[in-house]
């Protein structure tokens, strides 16, 4: 096979496995009802002037299903990391008992199991766009090509779209995984 083909298609494998791994870490995000220290994943925090991730300033566990405690290595970050808790968004109340911060984690109703499925199928729905728009390019890229004769550049078109239908049978298998993990009560 042609360099140059062989690096187009490496170029749309990355580009759609990089797809796949911001899915991965964005369903991390939607909760599916047991407690996990990815849930504030997102967090950032205040930290001597400049925004830092909830991990990188305190020790975030899991005691049980039900329960997140966020234990800060510094005690002066208590009101800092409870404010970018709230700030997150992420619909928890959080506790302060003077040492560490507790946070109970509700069970999901079923509107909210319902919406997270919603959130957990657009964002497979933003990874299936950026895998067509990876094969779009390489699409081009091939077209463009001079040296290659028509017949290699439609093998490379073909092999393009078998990548693409592979990497987009993923993203449903994976929203089906987390979609079962969501309304799974």
């Amino acid at each position: 096979m042609n360099e140059d083909i062989q690096f187009i298609l490496d170029g749309a494998k990355e580009s759609m496995d990089n797809a796949i791994k911001h899915l991965k870490k964005q369903f991390l995000n939607i909760r599916a009802g047991k407690a996990s220290p990815a849930m504030l994943g997102s967090v950032m925090v205040e930290y001597y002037g400049s925004q830092t991730p909830l991990s990188q300033v305190a020790n975030v566990n899991t005691p049980d299903g039900r329960t997140i405690t966020v234990q800060p290595w510094e005690k002066g970050m208590l009101q800092e990391i409870e404010r970018g808790i709230a700030y997150a968004n992420l619909g928890f109340n959080p506790m302060n008992n003077g040492d560490t911060i507790i946070i109970n984690v509700p069970p999901l109703t079923e509107e909210r199991r319902q919406t997270l499925a919603k959130q957990a199928k657009a964002e497979a729905e933003d990874a299936k766009v950026s895998i067509r728009s990876a094969r779009k390019d390489a699409m081009n890229d091939i077209k463009k090509l001079d040296d290659v004769s028509e017949d290699v550049k439609s093998n490379a078109e073909i092999d393009v779209q078998q990548i693409t239908d592979n990497y987009v049978k993923k993203v449903d298998e994976l929203f089906d995984n987390k979609e079962k993990e969501i309304m799974t009560v």
